[in-house]
């Protein structure tokens, strides 16, 4: 089995309206929501890809009751602490009149997690690494969390001997390097964030000794993935696109994929571009469609330049 952390959930929302005045009534026309958090997104594209998956995060709130209960989210094992408060919604503004409004985000803040909260995730993380081979933990916490809580999952992951796949950010990140761990997925944007530079070879040099696996992502221009002393470029053109929220964490769910069937590079890189062109192909945000993967995979070029 694979274990998906996704320690902030989220109801994501799509919110369509025309325009927004500030200082006016704004209604907005149409609503539609989808169980989001990047951890979340990587466990509904494994459970498409028929992987058996389990999912570890903080509930709060009629907003995590409903998450829990989402159709998408079915056959899924989930567990993890009930927080105060209620879990946050993010909405995305949708307007084919205004491209100022078009695609711009609001997030709520979420519910707090306190000592206990953490302390009881930690002892439900140990029970849920019994029935896995593999944990993917993704995305940001909620506020009171430690700021080196994948540090010390990842710790716990080795102790257990168990491989992680990391997708984060920001502190979080720079504490988690401080550890080492299996695979590490990180895009244009957070390795200049993290590292001040965003070509992939330098950020190899600089987290060889400690991460076996990199995925360096930069968008249209596909994926630059490292496996111990083997590299590959991979890409795959998807023309009609109608949605990028998600597609890094089906990236990563495809290299979990292949991964926990011990594919060779390769096709580990194949899945991860495959998966996350699949999820630009469907409007539903943060999830794929296995027809749609098993087509582009055919339409996957792999180079070692």
């Amino acid at each position: 089995m694979v274990l998906t952390v996704c320690p902030n959930p989220s109801i994501d929302t799509y919110a369509w309206l025309d325009s927004f005045k500030i200082g006016r009534v704004n209604r907005i026309m149409e609503l539609k929501e989808f169980p989001g958090g990047k951890g979340i997104h990587v466990a509904m594209a494994l459970k498409e890809l028929k992987v058996p998956v389990s999912l570890l995060g903080n509930w709060a709130g009629p907003n995590g009751h409903w998450i829990k209960e989402a159709y998408p989210l079915r056959g899924i094992e989930i567990g993890g602490p009930q927080l105060n408060g209620n879990t946050r919604k993010c909405y995305t503004f949708r307007s084919e009149l205004d491209n100022n409004l078009n695609h711009t985000e609001l997030l709520e803040p979420g519910p707090k997690m306190s000592t206990i909260d953490w302390d009881l995730f930690q002892v439900q993380f140990r029970k849920a690494l019994n029935h896995c081979t593999l944990v993917c933990l993704s995305g940001s916490w909620p506020s009171g969390a430690p700021d080196d809580a994948y540090a010390q999952l990842l710790k716990i992951c080795n102790k257990e001997n168990k491989k992680a796949i990391l997708d984060c950010s920001g502190v979080q990140l720079e504490n988690a390097l401080k550890v080492k761990f299996y695979g590490l997925h990180i895009n244009e944007h957070e390795a200049v964030s993290n590292f001040g530079v965003e070509n992939h070879l330098e950020i190899r040099k600089y987290l060889k000794s400690n991460v076996p696996m990199l995925a360096v992502t930069k968008g249209k221009e596909g994926l630059f993935l490292y496996l111990h002393d083997q590299y590959v470029h991979a890409n795959v053109k998807v023309d009609d696109v109608k949605s990028t929220v998600g597609s890094g964490d089906c990236l990563t769910a495809g290299i979990a994929f292949a991964t926990f069937n011990n594919m060779s590079i390769n096709q580990i890189a194949a899945y991860g571009v495959g998966c996350g062109a699949a999820n630009c192909m469907n409007e539903d945000l943060g999830m794929l469609r296995i027809k749609d993967v098993r087509r582009l995979l055919t339409l996957v070029e792999i180079n070692k330049n």
